[in-house]
């Protein structure tokens, strides 16, 4: 069924120039011409402009073919749109949206074509991301008719309009471009002018991170990438990200954010300047951090850093038996997992009856499980049948890998590998899965510290595909072959890093979340447009307070904390709004507040 049009006429923006005619322009073209705008494309290249009326006619007769267009409704469409290579052409315009390549250079001469050509009451829009709204508007002649409309790519897909003020802009030229944007079928966050503005202000300096990442050799591009998709639920890993956009897009954001910031979180990876000098630029090129089957390419192909499949060296270990200590949810969950896959599990609490409410709380996690159809009965009564309760770590005598999901508290994870040292066979593989402590100082804590290892599962366990693999300096070749064979049968994607703060996930998880924080307390943004940007303009399951509430406030201060003190980058302090929500006791959800009230159960 088509959807219903909305009415041009109730607008007093009817006819858009839209300048620049690449992937962004043809795409806010596309939104236009749909929502019953005449559209007047306007590229200095005729070649870009045909390029452009080609992709408008594919585009409407797919969305014909998937039945969100008529026929009758695609042919007024492209007959409202038309292509010129004179900027005369916006002459008639109501407003004129440039997106033309992030060169003050380049915008200023366009801005100051336009002020000679249209009308005193149209509106300028820039597009940019990156560069000043309040520079590019103090150069017109009208400064108060020029804002910032930044659309996200791909425009008829992503919901999200940053509709951005400088301080010259007139209120009713902003009310005019929110208005359009809410007609158009998008959701419009208003925001103030900062370089990034508040998604790409928030998700390039993750994307640095992770460049940065990749180059000090931590992680392979590979596991960088599924650890952001696997463990944040992310539709793209960060490296994958940056060849989309363009790594040569993304340095110039980011030199546009470190000058006005001097954090050194924005400040470029040095990996993308040599990236883009080299022409290296990404999807567009055909090669960036991955190798493209050719330039436009979406498909990945195999080159020189492609790892082998089955690529290992050394056999593991056999794990026939496993053991996990604790009775919280991620002990209960991974001991499902193990369950599951068919392992004999040992369940070890500090006492009997902390082991039996654990396996209860397996028994009823299975028997959803048989409710939504995803098990048999009798699959699940098998399952449960693997696992053995017991009140002490003695039951750990016999098991191959014994695996540790106690408090995340130095201390008290030594003396269990003090008590795991002297109880667990030789040749056993003991892990911890601290998400923030150093793996190494468990292992120092036994007389076997090459046995040990990090396994860090994400929560909740039996849902999420993600293990964080962490070796330390002292940890053998074949525990690291023996853990990774182990994730394979238990169907988890494990992913290899070092032993050092948040391993991948929450050292590029955290900073970010961190940045949204400062976002709020410098009175930025508020919390629901923060929030809304990045699910809408990020594609991100959850907006960064939502996760801030969820995971908790003192586990989140906990972690940034780890990070400050290893890295010792001051960009990466703690939030002083986050301690001091903390301190007032506001933890999230499980307090009733957090960053937002929510109804005690």
């Amino acid at each position: 069924m088509a959807t219903p049009q909305p009415d041009p006429s109730l607008s007093p923006l009817r006819t858009v120039a839209v300048v620049g005619l690449g992937t962004m322009g043809t795409g806010i073209a596309e939104v236009l011409a749909r929502a019953g705008r005449d559209v007047i494309g306007i590229d200095i290249s005729e070649a870009q402009a045909a390029r452009c009326t080609a992709a408008l006619e594919s585009a409407t007769a797919r969305a014909v073919e998937r039945g969100r267009l008529t026929e009758a409704e695609r042919a007024d469409a492209l007959a409202r749109f038309r292509t010129s290579t004179e900027l005369a052409a916006a002459a008639d315009a109501d407003l004129v949206i440039e997106v033309a390549p992030e060169s003050y250079e380049v915008k200023h001469q366009i801005i100051r074509e336009l002020d000679g050509i249209v009308r005193p009451d149209a509106i300028l829009a820039t597009g940019t991301n990156a560069l000043s709204v309040t520079r590019l508007a103090a150069d017109s002649a009208r400064p108060e008719r020029v804002l910032g409309l930044h659309f996200f790519n791909p425009a008829p897909a992503m919901k999200l309009v940053e509709v951005v003020s400088s301080v010259l802009t007139a209120p009713a030229a902003v009310s005019a471009v929110t208005d359009l944007a809410l007609d158009l079928g998008k959701e419009p966050v208003a925001v103030g002018d900062r370089p990034g503005f508040v998604a790409d202000g928030l998700l390039f300096g993750y994307l640095n991170q992770a460049a940065a990442m990749y180059e000090a050799k931590y992680a392979s591009r590979e596991d960088i990438d599924a650890a952001m998709r696997l463990g944040c639920g992310l539709p793209m890993g960060p490296l994958a990200l940056l060849d989309l956009i363009g790594i040569d897009t993304a340095r110039t954001v980011l030199e546009a954010m470190y000058a006005e910031s001097h954090d050194r979180l924005h400040a470029p990876a040095p990996i993308l300047k040599q990236l883009s000098e080299a022409g290296l630029t990404g999807r567009k090129s055909g090669r960036g951090f991955y190798t493209y089957e050719a330039p436009g390419s979406a498909t990945v192909v195999r080159d020189a850093l492609t790892p082998l499949e089955g690529d290992t060296l050394t056999p593991g270990r056999p794990v026939r038996s496993v053991g996990v200590a604790g009775s919280g949810t991620m002990a209960s969950g991974i001991a499902e997992v193990f369950a599951k896959a068919g392992y004999e599990v040992v369940l070890a609490a500090r006492s009997e009856e902390k082991a039996q409410t654990a396996k209860a709380r397996i028994g009823k996690s299975l028997a959803r499980s048989v409710d939504k159809g995803r098990m048999t009965a009798e699959a699940a009564a098998e399952t449960l049948d693997r696992i053995t309760p017991a009140g002490s770590y003695d039951a750990f005598a016999d098991v191959d890998l014994a695996v540790e999901a106690v408090a995340e508290d130095l201390e008290v994870k030594q003396q269990l590998f003090a008590a795991l040292d002297k109880v667990c066979k030789p040749g056993a593989v003991l892990a911890t899965t601290t998400s923030s402590l150093p793996v190494v100082a468990c292992a120092r804590a036994t007389s076997r510290p090459q046995d040990v290892i990090g396994m860090h599962f994400f929560n909740p366990a039996p849902a999420m595909k993600l293990v964080e693999v962490v070796r330390t300096v002292l940890t053998a070749d074949d525990v690291h072959a023996t853990v990774r064979e182990v994730c394979a049968k238990i169907r988890k994607h494990a992913v290899d890093c070092g032993d050092r703060a948040g391993f991948i996930v929450n050292a590029l998880l955290f900073p970010y979340l961190n940045n949204a924080i400062k976002m709020v307390q410098e009175h930025y943004a508020s919390l629901d447009d923060i929030d809304a940007a990045m699910k809408l303009g990020g594609g991100y399951p959850m907006g960064p307070f939502e996760l801030l509430d969820v995971v908790g406030l003192d586990v989140s201060l906990a972690i940034e904390k780890v990070l400050h003190r290893e890295f010792r980058d001051p960009g990466l302090a703690p939030a002083p709004l986050l301690e001091h929500l903390v301190a007032a006791g506001c933890l999230g959800r499980k307090t009733g507040r957090g960053f937002r009230e929510y109804a005690r159960r």
